[in-house]
């Protein structure tokens, strides 16, 4: 028996406040399983990896379901109606999906802008959480920039030196054993395939075919290990007429000043990006300055 049209309006009004509360639910069991998760994490070290990794990508599918929720209750308008009209079925369909798109747009502009903000709070409490030596359960302390290298291999500290990889130190006084904890640097660095450490960077680059409107150009990038010296090249395609000139900010300098506690460094380009990092001495600011090369950081 075929269902004629006004049947299958019915049944598209009776299916919208299900799939809304279930795109609904389904959204908040997201963020629970999530919270559960994180709680169910003991090692300070391990929330901070699982946060910084899947906490922005849990709430990204939630809001999915919010926006299709949303959409689905914008279906609902116009429940009385018992005749079924393709016209203004058409529009509604229409409007819902607009508004569906339109919320998940907005949470994912603050997903991408404002809430990274609020996450990188939440990191820092992990991260300088102070630690407990499971042997002893004494409190450990976390070690300054200068007193940990002498607890840090030299493959460690060349990572640390192009600011790839940052390692925080923590020692417990009683007994001297010590925690080694690893996090992602500043700048960005390629893993060497001879030594396994991050610390390939760019030393030179080479244009071999400059691009043409109608044709993409051919770009050599060098890398050289800082470590054992391991170089590497590999070429990339550059887009027609595109800009590539390159923005570094001009050097700075600092007063050395022992009351400092942090610097912190916020680069602003022409182009709308911005971005800040910090540092436990002025030292280091400097070296990250002299280091620093905006197209690396994208």
């Amino acid at each position: 028996m075929e269902s004629t049209p006004n049947e299958f309006l019915q049944f598209w009004q009776m299916l919208m406040p299900i799939g809304a509360i279930s795109c609904v639910g389904i959204a908040i069991i997201i963020y629970l399983i999530h919270q559960i998760r994180v709680s169910g994490i003991k090692d300070y070290k391990a929330k901070y990896d699982y946060l910084s990794v899947s906490e922005i990508k849990a709430y990204k599918i939630a809001i999915v379901f919010i926006a299709i929720a949303f959409g689905l209750v914008v279906n609902m308008y116009g429940r009385d109606m018992i005749i079924f009209d393709v016209v203004w079925f058409s529009v509604l369909i229409f409007i819902s999906i607009a508004g569906a798109t339109l919320v998940g747009y907005i949470g994912a502009l603050i997903l991408q802008y404002y809430y990274p903000t609020q996450l990188n709070k939440k990191l820092k409490k992990w991260r300088y959480m102070p630690r407990v030596n499971p042997k002893t359960g004494n409190v450990m302390r976390l070690l300054s920039e200068d007193e940990e290298d002498v607890h840090l291999d030299e493959g460690m500290r060349a990572e640390e030196d192009v600011f790839s990889v940052d390692y925080d130190v923590w020692i417990d006084e009683q007994t001297g054993d010590t925690k080694i904890e690893k996090y992602k640097g500043h700048l960005q660095a390629l893993q060497c395939n001879n030594c396994g450490f991050y610390t390939m960077k760019i030393v030179r680059e080479e244009i071999i075919q400059e691009p043409t409107p109608e044709k993409e150009g051919e770009l050599l990038k060098h890398y050289k290990c800082q470590y054992c010296s391991s170089v590497r090249t590999t070429q990339f395609n550059i887009a027609k007429e595109e800009d590539y000139s390159h923005f570094k900010p001009d050097k700075n300098s600092f007063k050395k000043n022992a009351t400092v506690e942090v610097v912190k460094v916020e680069i602003i380009s022409s182009l709308g990006f911005k971005k800040s990092y910090e540092f436990q001495n002025v030292e280091q600011a400097e070296k990250f300055l002299n280091e620093f090369d905006i197209d690396k950081t994208k």
